[in-house]
């Protein structure tokens, strides 16, 4: 069940060590195989765009995204379980592109399962085409793995 929040302010902040206890939750809700504490430990080390979206102490959602010489690529965007299908997922996009515009990138790329038809269609709502596919990309069970779609956007 979606919950409805209402919201007089949403914003950004930049994700800190202070708040992985609540994006491994929304991590482990939203995921059969969801990113481990050392996946977002490694990325603040390397000093990832990672951001949160809040409205105000609740997690809406998040992104990952590492930064290449002209390219931007989106390693995990997710959107709290209560708060799907409400327009947030758009809201990170939208704030991905602008961050990613800003750093002088010329594409935005991302893998999302094959499977994964409504995260595709988001993607294809907000412009990102399909450019490719890996073989056996993710996990998906004890010695399964599913094929990874490669979805590009042109900034």
């Amino acid at each position: 069940m979606n919950a409805v929040l209402k919201i007089a302010e949403a914003r950004f902040e930049p994700l800190t060590p202070e708040r992985l206890d609540a994006v491994l939750r929304v991590e482990q809700q939203a995921y059969a195989h969801p990113w481990a504490r050392r996946n977002f430990e490694d990325s603040l080390a390397s000093g990832y765009q990672a951001q949160l979206l809040l409205a105000d102490d609740t997690l809406l959602g998040y992104f990952v995204a590492m930064k290449g010489v002209d390219e931007v690529h989106l390693l995990n965007i997710t959107v709290a379980r209560d708060y799907q299908r409400q327009g947030w997922a758009q809201v990170l996009l939208d704030a991905l592109a602008l961050w990613a515009r800003g750093q002088g990138a010329q594409w935005i790329w991302l893998e999302v399962r094959m499977g994964n038809a409504r995260a595709i269609r988001v993607y294809e709502a907000q412009g990102f085409r399909r450019v490719g596919q890996r073989k056996n990309y993710y996990p998906s069970g004890p010695g399964q793995h599913e094929d990874a779609l490669v979805m590009s956007l042109g900034l």
